[in-house]
């Protein structure tokens, strides 16, 4: 490269990073515990006291759990019915409308074999502030979109990072640690080569984050796309009444899908369905079927199935994107190596601050200010 590709690469890499370096590292401190949520959510007991009824007991009717869900909250109408994947347990959120807002919203699990309440969630535990903190930051859409710019400055400043350490190592080894050098030097020397370590799974967690922190519009095309489409022949009609049962609905839309898992019902009204139908989300059955859905809709009124498609691609990236961005896909190994690359990346970050705050107070004959100084081939630290 010549000088002045050399020098517009360096800009870029070292103005990328700058700017995203301190809300990068923040997603890096909540990210780490955020991929053991489940597994310090159990040791936490965050589930509640629970004795789980024995393997092949007989499941009740979900009318009757929903019933119970509704009693409970007298004055509330259903949004959604979810399912845990280990354990016969039904998830119901309710609100005092269908359109209620997150806030506004309340859920509580039942036993599906008895349709008994199970001990409340804890609300507000450190989880679910490193949660928030690490999605939005407490500012909500803005917030999310806010990130998302911070991934996509990431992701610049990691391909910045490679083009400029392809000239810097014609005159060294790859990978070469100079430990007999000054603090400065081998700090260097650290930042390059676990940068290089970390550049594929980095452009992984940022571009899926990038992706997280556009689920609001991507649903929100989708119910003007795909959803709009599936439900034209309903346009122009007055709200329904939910008065099928939601049992038939759910083995309506499991019928058309055979060896499909149900993961989640959206009530008629709220954002995920419409107002004439109960939107019945399916999964399959492998690591990674199981994370794509099929909607399948049941008119409110009647029970009978109406349309059944497969979420479009930009809904399906999405969908994919949020496991993959905390190594949900192969248990606990894969969490393990997404936290100990989530630790390096870290040192990365840091390293890199050092080096930019130490170049600054350095003289111009420092090696290491010369060997970051953008040239066509960067000399070895004397």
């Amino acid at each position: 490269m010549n000088r002045k590709t050399v020098r517009a690469w360096s800009f870029a890499h070292k103005w990328t990073s700058l700017v995203s370096t301190a809300f990068v590292l923040m997603l890096c401190l909540t990210g780490l515990p955020l991929i053991f949520h489940h597994e310090i959510d159990d040791l936490l007991g965050a589930h509640g006291a629970w004795t789980p009824p024995p393997e092949g007991a007989p499941l009740t009717s979900l009318d009757a759990v929903l019933a119970s869900a509704l009693a409970e909250r007298p004055g509330e109408v259903p949004i959604f019915m979810s399912f845990d994947e280990d354990r016969p347990v039904v998830n119901v959120t309710t609100g005092p409308s269908a359109a209620a807002a997150e806030g506004q919203m309340h859920f509580a699990s039942y036993d599906w074999t008895s349709a008994a309440p199970l001990p409340p969630h804890p609300e507000g535990g450190v989880m679910d502030v490193l949660l928030k903190l690490h999605t939005d930051m407490f500012l909500g859409l803005p917030g999310m979109l806010f990130l998302g710019l911070m991934g996509l400055l990431l992701f610049a400043a990691v391909v910045s990072g490679v083009v400029l350490y392809a000239p810097f190592m014609k005159k060294l080894d790859f990978g070469a640690l100079r430990l007999s050098r000054s603090r400065r030097v081998k700090w260097l020397d650290y930042h390059n080569l676990l940068g290089v370590v970390t550049v594929a799974w980095l452009s992984v967690v940022g571009l899926t984050g990038v992706i997280n922190t556009l689920s609001t519009p991507i649903i929100a095309y989708w119910q003007a796309d795909q959803l709009a489409q599936m439900t034209a022949p309903y346009r122009g009609l007055p709200p329904a009444r939910a008065e099928a049962s939601i049992q038939a609905a759910v083995d309506a839309a499991k019928a058309a899908r055979p060896g499909a898992w149900v993961q989640f019902v959206a009530f008629p009204g709220g954002s995920y369905s419409t107002e004439h139908h109960y939107a019945v989300f399916m999964q399959g059955g492998t690591p990674l079927t199981k994370h794509l859905l099929t909607p399948a809709l049941i008119d409110a009124r009647t029970g009978e199935l109406t349309a059944i498609r497969s979420m479009p691609w930009y809904a399906q990236a999405l969908l994919l994107s949020g496991p993959l961005h905390f190594g949900d896909y192969g248990g606990l190994p894969l969490k393990i190596l997404w936290a100990l690359l989530d630790i390096v990346t870290i040192v990365v970050l840091g390293s890199g601050v050092y080096l930019w705050l130490s170049r600054r107070r350095a003289p111009a004959t420092d090696p290491v200010v010369a060997e970051l100084e953008p040239r066509p081939v960067l000399a070895p630290a004397e």
